[in-house]
């Protein structure tokens, strides 16, 4: 896999969130629990992609086109999102 980025968005994300689009190839090496994003018409199919980088659940944004990954947001996740995380593992 590929991974691809606006630069001033990771600038602005890393600021904002303290985390950084450079890791996110980290964050798809393990289990990962990831769905469609289909809160808004988006133009194009998201996804949401939780999984744990440095032991704190990560939710990841991203797009997927062929062997690309366009990662759009980084942060970390609530703690709603936390457990649907870990949920997930146990199913």
């Amino acid at each position: 896999m590929r991974f691809t980025w606006d630069e001033n968005k990771r600038q602005l994300n890393l600021g904002k969130h303290g985390f950084d689009f450079v890791d996110a190839s980290q964050v798809f090496e393990g289990v990962t629990f990831t769905f469609e994003d289909e809160r808004y018409a988006y133009g194009e199919q998201r996804f949401i992609t939780l999984e744990l980088l440095r032991r704190r659940v990560v939710v990841i944004a991203h797009t997927e086109v062929g062997d690309e990954i366009r990662v759009i947001s980084m942060r970390e996740g609530t703690k709603r999102e936390q457990i649907i995380f870990f949920q997930s593992l146990s199913n």
